[in-house]
């Protein structure tokens, strides 16, 4: 074959692949049904008898829960877009970290583990337009098998799919690094710069896991902590207070709780409280309705005076730059 003949090759690139949870693709009841499941469908998410897990989600949950799910999805849709906050912010991040690393030899994408853009067709196009390397960025600042590596294994699964793979390199968390730590805590002061009251505490509340999960080694409980007493550490003005939220089904999941603690806080005499979500690389449903909706209905029906979310990281030029830190050590 002569140089003419040869199809043509694109090479040379590398490609940077931030990865979130997912999200519906609207709020209709089928969208949401195929999104839940595809994610309850997942073994690290939910570690039961396959079989009989099967059999549960789809004649019970996928019955019933779709519903409730839209109705919450509907309170917090971005209606001009059309698109859920943490799809939307998903592209704000991506568009803004390719802007301070832009290069023809960088290309810079998103993929969700869950619903689409899906990490296959994701990967596919990348190595399409000529990456040799990729890096994949989940956004779960703590690692934990239902997050980060159910997000390796769906990447690797891509990968076996291919004939000319590229090379591959994984951000596995950043629970403690400065740039987060000092972002986190940035927010907090200019939250408490903005209101017009005293808060008497401050919920770090985590996403949780079963707690089988961590008995069985899941590092996951240790790098919120690790995260909460490092914020701590740099602000100091106001109580700290950790919790893990969204616990589905029978089980004992991590505690406390953050619901329930919400419920207590008022009889304990923390009737003023912010809320941070430091687990969360984007506002979604778990954040603003989950938490700045029921939590804050039940914190005030309970007692509670004043309540107040402060936004996850989103799209800030601090948040960024610790996407740009962290990718920029597999560029050199």
């Amino acid at each position: 074959m002569t140089e003419k003949e040869h199809p043509k090759v694109n090479f040379g690139k590398t490609g940077i692949l931030l990865i979130n949870l997912g999200t519906p693709d609207s709020t209709s009841w089928l969208d949401i049904r195929k999104y839940l499941k595809e994610f309850l469908s997942d073994k690290r998410v939910i570690e039961v008898n396959p079989i009989i897990w099967q059999i549960v989600l789809n004649l019970f949950i996928l019955t019933f829960r779709p519903s409730k799910t839209a109705h919450a999805y509907k309170k917090i849709w971005f209606k001009k877009e059309n698109i859920s906050p943490l799809l939307y912010y998903t592209k704000s991040q991506t568009i803004k970290l390719r802007n301070i690393l832009s290069g023809k030899k960088i290309i810079i994408d998103f993929a969700m583990r869950y619903g689409n853009p899906s990490i296959r067709s994701k990967l596919n196009l990348l190595q399409q337009q000529g990456c040799e390397r990729i890096v994949i960025l989940p956004l779960y600042p703590q690692y934990a098998a239902p997050t980060t590596a159910t997000v390796c294994d769906e990447v690797y699964r891509s990968l076996m799919k291919m004939r000319w793979q590229p090379s591959l390199q994984i951000v596995p968390h950043y629970e403690s690094e400065e740039l987060y730590i000092n972002a986190l805590v940035q927010s907090i002061k200019e939250k408490v710069a903005s209101i017009k009251w005293k808060p008497d505490l401050i919920v770090a509340s985590y996403h949780g896991i079963p707690k089988s999960y961590f008995d069985k080694g899941d590092p996951y409980q240790c790098y919120c902590q690790k995260t909460s007493r490092l914020i701590k550490e740099r602000y100091t003005d106001i109580e700290i207070l950790t919790t893990f939220q969204s616990r589905f089904g029978p089980q004992e999941w991590l505690k406390p709780y953050t619901d329930k603690t919400l419920d207590e806080l008022p009889s304990k005499g923390k009737k003023n409280i912010l809320v941070i979500c430091p687990g969360f690389a984007s506002d979604c449903v778990e954040t603003l309705e989950e938490i700045n909706i029921q939590g804050k209905e039940s914190f005030i029906n309970n007692g509670g005076k004043n309540f107040d979310l402060i936004p996850c990281l989103n799209d800030r030029e601090d948040h960024i730059e610790l996407f740009k830190s962290l990718v920029n050590r597999h560029l050199t």
